[in-house]
């Protein structure tokens, strides 16, 4: 089901650390930086609405959206959700279910229509220094597994998928690039995230 947009595109994002922004200022958050990159390019964005928790599965994704109430529809919903089911020792089998129905849920969001949903990939935490003694190429591999699922739930449900895993490989081993912790991304590479999903973001709100 396709909506009129309405004078102000209300924007959501659903999300763990990695959209809540563990470790860096509230502007520097991706989806807020992607708002002002819209805002710059003409579009009437609102302020994002952000349901996302540090440490977040897909599970508790769900119930913090249960938690939040989320009245009407949204012209842009974003999802990026995965890596603390990876973390936690989940199979891609077992994500596979859990993100599915989240994406559902998401489409739903978004007034039925899957156009208006952003899917970020899982970003590779095993680069960083804080995977440090741990085998990186298993959770590499872990990750792109995850990715894949993902991925082809993304194509197949006719949303949009924006891969944000190369860039988290380059620059997540480089500490410049993180906040204090040495885990999550610090603001340039937020910044980076949002100029990766800036043209789908663009295009599905018309800026």
């Amino acid at each position: 089901m396709r909506h009129v947009s309405p004078a102000v595109a209300r924007y959501l994002a659903l999300g763990d650390s990695y959209t809540i922004g563990e470790g860096v200022a509230a502007a520097d958050r991706w989806p807020v930086r992607l708002v002002a990159a819209l805002r710059t390019r003409g579009a009437v964005v609102d302020d994002p609405h952000i349901i996302a928790r540090t440490g977040w599965t897909c599970d508790e994704l769900w119930a913090g959206i249960d938690v939040a109430h989320v009245h009407g529809w949204y012209a842009l919903v974003s999802l990026l959700i995965g890596v603390n089911d990876q973390y936690r020792g989940w199979s891609a089998a077992e994500y596979a279910p859990r993100f599915t129905r989240l994406l559902e849920r998401a489409i739903g969001l978004a007034g039925d229509d899957a156009g208006r949903v952003l899917v970020l990939s899982v970003p590779d935490w095993g680069v960083t220094p804080f995977a440090a003694g741990r085998d990186r190429a298993a959770i590499a591999a872990d990750i792109d597994g995850f990715n894949a699922v993902n991925h082809a739930a993304t194509l197949a449900a006719g949303a949009r998928y924006v891969d944000i895993t190369a860039e988290s490989r380059r620059a997540g081993a480089d500490a410049s690039n993180l906040a204090a912790d040495g885990l999550h991304p610090g603001a340039a590479m937020h910044e980076a995230w949002t100029q990766l999903a800036l043209p789908a973001a663009a295009a599905i709100v018309g800026a």
